[in-house]
Parts: C-alpha cells; structure tokens; sequence
C-alpha cells in the first residue's frame, strides 16, 4: 500500500491501542488507515466515510495464523490529503486508501470523524492530524 500514517506522536497510554478482529488472510502495513467493520473487526480504508477503528499499530502478515491486529486511536500522525486540502482544526474523516478529507456535512453525524487537522493542507498535501477514535467532539 501507499501513503501509510506517520507516528509524530502518541497519547495517552501509547496511543490506546485497541485490539480488532481480522481474517488471516488479510495483510495490513504497519501505519494503515483501518476501517471499522461489523462485529469489532478492522480492514482497510478503502472509500470516502468508512468510519475509522484506527491507525495499524504492526504489520499484519497475509496467512499467518493471526485473527487479531492492533491499531493505534490517540495521537498525532502525518496523514495524507485525498485530494481537496483541508483547513485547520476542523475535523477530517477517511477520503480512500489512507487518505483523508474534510468532513462534508452531515458527515459528523454517521461517526466517520477520526480526528482534527493541526496544520491546513493544501490539496493532495500531507499534514499532522490529531486522531481521535471513539471521542465525542
């Protein structure tokens, strides 16, 4: 995959890590954007609105016997803009493949924030989020 989250910082207890379901053959990058699925399952973000369960904490390795990963849901992360830009200190949700995007409205609404810009991208730009899984704004 491309554009994996960079770690500028973690927070809270090393970035409250949360333990998901997965398939064994899936296959995640350490840094990838995960989406939540049905039954507290993780997988990757793939489109616009998927609601965040994280940032992969660890390579997840295809067939490996593995039903677990773990993603990261408090800290700051260099995440890279789907396409638009993106303002400081409004919220951002998934815009792809981990990408992100400003949330449109009616957005907030359906749980898809994972956070807040510290810094305005421009289009297509890479820029620090603050990620907040499971916070009420």
């Amino acid at each position: 995959m491309a554009n994996e989250a960079v770690i500028v910082e973690l927070l809270g207890n090393g970035g409250n890590p949360i333990l998901y379901n997965c398939a064994d053959g899936d296959a995640f990058p350490k840094g990838t954007i995960l989406k939540l699925s049905d039954n507290r399952e993780a997988d990757l973000s793939a489109a616009d609105g998927n609601v965040c369960a994280g940032i992969c904490a660890m390579e997840k390795v295809a067939n490996d016997g593995s039903l677990t990963v773990t993603a990261f849901t408090n800290g700051i992360f260099d995440l890279k803009d789907a396409g638009a830009g993106f303002t400081v200190g409004l919220p951002v949700t998934i815009g792809g493949a981990n990408l992100v995007k400003q949330v449109a409205a009616g957005e907030a609404e359906t749980g898809a924030m994972l956070g807040f810009a510290l810094a305005t991208a421009g289009a297509g730009g890479t820029e620090e989020i603050r990620l907040l899984i499971g916070k009420r704004y």
